[in-house]
């Protein structure tokens, strides 16, 4: 009969956990391989941004000033009766410019008031005068204090008409004021809107500007408008051969506000209804000096070249 091999099976079984746990335990203690570094990222291009192409117009430095006529007392505007310069005509800060009808009857209204205002101190003095008698004269029982009331409330009075004549020729003068056009700023006569004898409309009497120192106004499209900043350089040539070569200029502001345009295009296929942006840029000093006294000049603009 052989012999039970159950001891002999029992043996093996722990001889091969133990190999197992040996191999387990060498496992776990091994050193972890070294991490390989990753690849740096490599940035993609970035693209320059785009160019903006636009149309737009040479505008005096501060834009261009339309000098309205004063309001008459009924609503409407007077009528013009001189009209001292002409375009192109350079002016000074305060220089006159217009006169208007509504100022004879001013003028004849204000010598009337000051003629009352001389009646008017003549008898204030002279009241003064007198009151200061009575009062001595009611000190020593000489008269009724009810004269020296009356005579008081007399020169309170007058104090009070003479008041009112300097506050009526107060406004005088400055409806007087109005009867006259004066230059805002130093500049030059752009445009005529009225002549002598007419009543000047809603585009007012003439039009100022500093021509001296020029600007570019161009129009933006509203879809462009976003990649239009302040400071972008910006390269202007005329469209129509206005000047010769390429003025260089800088985006100075940007309006606010969406507007129709205004700067046609030659192609009479375009949008002329388009909506747009103004943009205001400034010029090189030589390159402004070039375009002296061209207002208007149409100009096509490359924002961001």
């Amino acid at each position: 009969m052989n012999p039970p091999l159950r001891p002999v099976a029992l043996l093996a079984a722990a001889l091969g956990l133990v190999a197992a746990t040996v191999a387990l335990t060498r496992l776990t203690l091994r050193p972890p391989a070294p991490a390989v570094p990753a690849a740096p990222l490599t940035p993609s291009p970035t693209r320059p941004p785009e160019q903006v192409a636009a149309l737009g117009r040479l505008d005096p430095k501060g834009e261009v000033r339309s000098l309205a006529a004063p309001m008459g007392s009924m609503g409407g505007s007077p009528r013009l009766t001189r009209l001292l310069v002409q375009e192109g005509a350079r002016v000074r800060s305060g220089q006159l410019l217009a006169t208007f009808d509504n100022a004879p009857p001013l003028l004849a209204e204000r010598r009337q008031l000051q003629a009352r205002l001389a009646s008017l101190r003549a008898r204030l003095t002279i009241q003064q005068r007198d009151i200061e008698r009575y009062r001595r004269l009611g000190r020593s029982g000489a008269i009724a204090t009810a004269d020296l009331d009356r005579r008081e409330t007399d020169l309170l009075t007058l104090q009070g008409e003479l008041l009112e004549a300097r506050a009526q020729l107060q406004r005088i003068e400055a409806d007087l004021s109005l009867s006259e056009l004066r230059a805002p700023i130093d500049g030059v006569v752009l445009r005529v809107r009225a002549r002598v004898g007419e009543r000047p409309g809603d585009q007012g009497v003439l039009e100022l500007g500093d021509s001296d120192h020029m600007e570019a106004l161009i129009e933006v499209y509203e879809s462009d408008i976003d990649r239009v900043r302040p400071g972008q350089p910006v390269t202007l040539t005329s469209e129509n051969g206005g000047f010769q070569g390429k003025l260089q200029g800088r985006v100075l502001r940007v309006s606010p506000q969406v507007r129709q345009r205004t700067v046609l295009a030659t192609d009479p296929t375009q949008d002329a209804d388009a909506r747009i942006v103004e943009v205001r840029v400034a010029l090189q000093p030589a390159d402004a000096e070039r375009v002296r006294g061209r207002s208007g000049l149409k100009v096509i603009a490359q924002i961001g070249s």
